[in-house]
C-alpha cells in the first residue's frame, strides 16, 4: 500500500485546513470568519464536512482512508446512523462506508449539558474498485464524499496505486449558503443531500456553506463568499431566521441587502440566485423561536414544535417569502444577473402530505434527492446562462 500525503489539491469544497493532533480538520469557513463568532451550533457545523470530498486519479482498487470521526449522540434516545462516507468512480457511486471508531459527544437536551468520550482514528476500506467501463487496473476518477454529518480529521490516504491530483474539470463552480436544509440534514449519505444532488444532475462543481442552523445572515458568512471563486451562487434564506427568532422584519430586509451587497463586492456580474424557504407547515404562519417537542423527546423521538406569537413585525415564511420577492425585484432593476427561485417550487404544500417532513423540519433523504431532481430540473437558464427567464410557474423571476 502506497500512502499519499492529503494535501489541499486533492481536497474539494473546504476553505482551509486545520492541522491537529492527529491529521488534517477541513473547515469550511475560514479561521478569521470562525473567529467573530463564539457560537457552539455555527462551530460544529462548520466543521462538518457536507459538501467535502478527496478527489484524486489513480488505478487503485483498494482505497484505505484512517479518520478520526466526532459524534453527537442525545441522551435518552436511539443512537444516530453513523456517517457514511460515499466513494464514487467517474461520477458513479462505486462504495459505501462508515468510520469504525470515533468521539462521542452525548448531549442532554433537556438541560443542554455535554459529555464527551474522546475516541481514536480508524479506517475507513473500499475494495474490488474498477470503472464499468474500463475495467481493472485503469485509471479512473475517484471521489469520496465525506459525512456530511460528522466532523471528520483526515489521518492517512493509502492505496495500492498511486494517486495523483486531477486537472480542473471545467464544469462551474456553485458557491451554495443555506440553512440545515442545505447542509444535509436527515438525508442519509454525503451525495445524497439534496445541494450534491442538484450539482451531479446540473453538471457543476459544488461548493457548499449549508451551516445547520446558522444560514443568519452573518456578516462573515457573506465576505466569505465575497472572497471565495465562483461561477455560479445561490443563497437560500428564510428557515433559520424564523425558528432562530433573531430579528423582526424591519432588520431583515436591511440585512438582506447587506449580505447581498457584500456578495457583489466580490462577484459583481455573476449570477446570484436567492431561493426562498420551501414548505414547513409549522412556521408558515407561526413565528419562532422553534423548540424541540419535550413530550416527544420524552417518547425517544425528536420532533420540532413552533413556539412564537403571531404578530406585527414578527417574521414567518410566509414574510419572508414575500420580502425576498420584493428585494430581488427592487434590486434587478439594477442587477440583471439577480434571480429568484420561489421555494414552494421546490417543495410545497401539496409535496406535505406524499413527502412529510419527519422532525417537521427537514426533508427525509427521499425528499432531499426530490429537492435536488426539481432544483436541476427547473433549469434556471437565467442563472446558469445569464440570460432572464419568468416561467409560468413563477419558479424564477428576475
Amino acid at each position: 500500500m502506497i500512502t499519499t500525503p492529503i494535501t489541499a489539491d486533492l481536497l474539494f469544497g473546504a476553505a482551509e485546513l486545520e492541522t491537529t493532533e492527529h491529521g488534517l480538520l477541513p473547515h469550511r469557513l475560514p479561521a478569521w470568519a470562525r473567529a467573530q463568532t463564539s457560537d457552539p451550533q455555527l462551530a460544529m457545523v462548520e466543521a462538518q464536512p457536507s459538501g467535502v470530498r478527496l478527489v484524486f486519479r489513480t488505478r487503485a482498487t483498494v482505497v484505505e482512508l484512517d479518520t478520526l470521526a466526532t459524534r453527537r449522540a442525545f441522551t435518552g434516545l436511539p443512537e444516530r446512523p453513523h456517517g457514511v462516507y460515499d466513494l464514487l468512480i467517474d461520477g458513479r457511486l462505486a462504495g459505501q462506508a462508515s468510520a469504525p471508531t470515533a468521539t462521542v459527544i452525548t448531549v442532554d437536551l433537556a438541560t443542554g449539558a455535554a459529555d464527551r468520550q474522546p475516541g481514536q482514528p480508524g479506517t475507513v476500506t473500499f475494495t474490488g474498485l474498477t470503472d464499468a467501463d474500463v475495467g481493472v487496473g485503469a485509471d479512473k476518477t475517484v471521489e469520496i464524499w465525506l459525512p456530511h454529518n460528522e466532523i471528520t480529521e483526515l489521518v492517512a490516504l493509502r492505496t495500492d496505486a498511486p494517486v495523483e491530483a486531477v486537472p480542473p474539470s471545467g464544469r462551474p463552480v456553485w458557491l451554495h449558503h443555506g440553512s440545515s436544509i442545505s447542509h444535509g440534514s436527515n438525508a442519509t449519505t454525503p451525495s445524497g443531500i439534496w445541494p450534491a444532488v442538484a450539482a451531479a444532475a446540473a453538471g457543476l462543481e459544488l461548493i457548499n456553506l449549508g451551516l445547520g442552523g446558522s444560514a443568519l445572515l452573518d456578516p462573515f458568512t457573506a465576505r466569505t463568499m465575497r472572497d471565495t471563486p465562483a461561477d455560479l451562487i445561490s443563497v437560500k434564506i428564510g428557515i433559520n431566521l424564523v425558528n432562530a427568532d433573531l430579528m423582526r422584519l424591519r432588520a431583515f430586509g436591511p440585512a438582506v441587502h447587506g449580505f447581498l451587497d457584500t456578495i457583489r463586492d466580490g462577484h459583481p456580474d455573476t449570477p446570484l440566485l436567492v431561493v426562498s424557504p420551501i414548505h414547513c407547515p409549522i412556521h408558515e404562519d407561526t413565528p419562532g423561536p422553534g423548540a424541540f417537542d419535550m413530550d416527544a423527546l420524552r417518547a425517544g423521538e425528536v420532533l420540532f414544535r413552533a413556539t412564537g406569537e403571531p404578530a406585527p413585525g414578527r417574521l414567518t415564511l410566509r414574510v419572508i417569502r414575500d420580502e425576498l420577492a420584493r428585494i430581488v425585484t427592487q434590486r434587478a432593476a439594477t442587477d440583471p444577473n439577480l434571480f429568484l427561485l420561489n421555494g414552494l417550487d421546490l417543495y410545497g404544500e401539496p409535496d406535505s402530505a406524499e413527502h412529510p417532513l419527519p422532525d417537521r423540519l427537514h426533508p427525509d433523504a427521499e425528499t432531499h434527492r426530490l429537492i435536488g431532481e426539481r432544483f436541476a430540473a427547473l433549469r434556471p437558464d437565467g442563472w446558469f446562462a445569464q440570460k432572464s427567464i419568468q416561467p409560468s410557474n413563477g419558479g424564477l423571476r428576475r
